[in-house]
């Protein structure tokens, strides 16, 4: 699993750092969990988990406080003599002289945020979850058409971005182009986004690099997008049967979830983007418990048995 560094989440967070001294830049922060050390204060560490990020919050701070001086230092010593990555302190909470005195000596940084616990913790969570959550980059595009989240695949040259291009000018919005990096949020969420080295251009053959952002506007492009389908390009071949009444779903699998994924055969004068649109409306017509195929199945099933009956 990769990191993100304390000095980016706390950039991010705009949390205050109270021990400068201490360069975040080269603590990196691997465990999405977090752990408010209520119980570890009082002095019960079993199970206790050092590679989590520590929270100080109204129950902690109060109650380090209400001990004599002496007990407050070894309370927050039971945390410090470990290699925890760092302790943050909420609702603008400012620990004593000594603790940052103590802290800096065990090269612990404190940070600080002016938010209420819950929030802070809700915030650094789905920090945490979209930078430490695995990531897959694979050849494709992504486009956002009627909001759902199109990955495009198929061979190198076979019209991918011209595809994604088209579908721009129509008004729908480019996530990445060429490479995707694909992030597993969940059980049921992939979300794509472009590298940040090749972030909103595109590239064609015959003209080069274009900045979409800067030739179509802001309204064209979209930083990062939850993948809701996949459609593969193919090339036509006579040789290959492409069934019309395409009862059974394909997919593709990217971390272990699914996406249900439809190949269309490319030949002179078919109109790429209109049918990756129709497709996009489709897979959400599905999805809200319609099927056109199932209907045409009923229908021609209904017509039968009326000309069994007939007979």
């Amino acid at each position: 699993m990769s990191g993100i560094t304390l000095q980016e989440l706390a950039e991010r967070l705009n949390l205050v750092n109270m021990t400068p001294e201490i360069p975040l830049k080269d603590i990196e922060i691997r465990n999405p969990e977090l752990n408010r050390p209520a119980l570890q204060l009082t002095g019960f560490m079993k199970h206790f988990d050092p590679t989590r990020i520590q929270i100080v919050g109204m129950v902690e701070f109060e109650y380090v406080q209400s001990l004599p001086p002496e007990e407050r230092i070894v309370a927050y010593g039971r945390l410090l003599n470990l290699p925890i990555p760092c302790l943050v302190f909420t609702r603008d909470y400012k620990p004593r002289e000594d603790v940052v005195s103590m802290a800096l000596q065990r090269r612990i940084p404190l940070l600080g945020t002016s938010l209420p616990t819950s929030v802070f913790e809700a915030r650094l969570l789905r920090q945490l979850e979209i930078s430490l959550a695995p990531m897959v980059a694979i050849h494709g595009v992504l486009v956002d058409v009627f909001g759902e989240g199109v990955l495009i695949l198929g061979n190198s040259g076979i019209g991918k971005s011209e595809a994604a291009l088209a579908l721009v000018k129509r008004g729908h919005r480019l996530v990445a182009d060429d490479v995707v990096e694909i992030r597993r949020y969940s059980e049921q969420e992939l979300v794509g986004r472009a590298p940040d080295v090749t972030r909103y251009l595109m590239e064609l053959r015959g003209i080069g690099a274009i900045d979409i952002k800067a030739l179509y506007g802001v309204e064209c492009v979209e930083d990062e997008k939850h993948i809701s389908m996949a459609i593969r390009l193919e090339a036509w071949d006579q040789g290959k049967t492409f069934t019309r009444l395409n009862m059974k779903e394909d997919y593709v699998e990217y971390l272990g979830n699914r996406l249900t994924c439809y190949t269309i055969p490319l030949s002179p004068g078919r109109n790429t983007a209109v049918i990756v649109e129709t497709a996009a409306v489709n897979f959400r017509q599905k999805r809200m418990g319609y099927d056109a195929g199932k209907e045409l199945e009923r229908r021609i099933m209904e017509k039968m048995a009326r000309d069994r009956a007939r007979n």
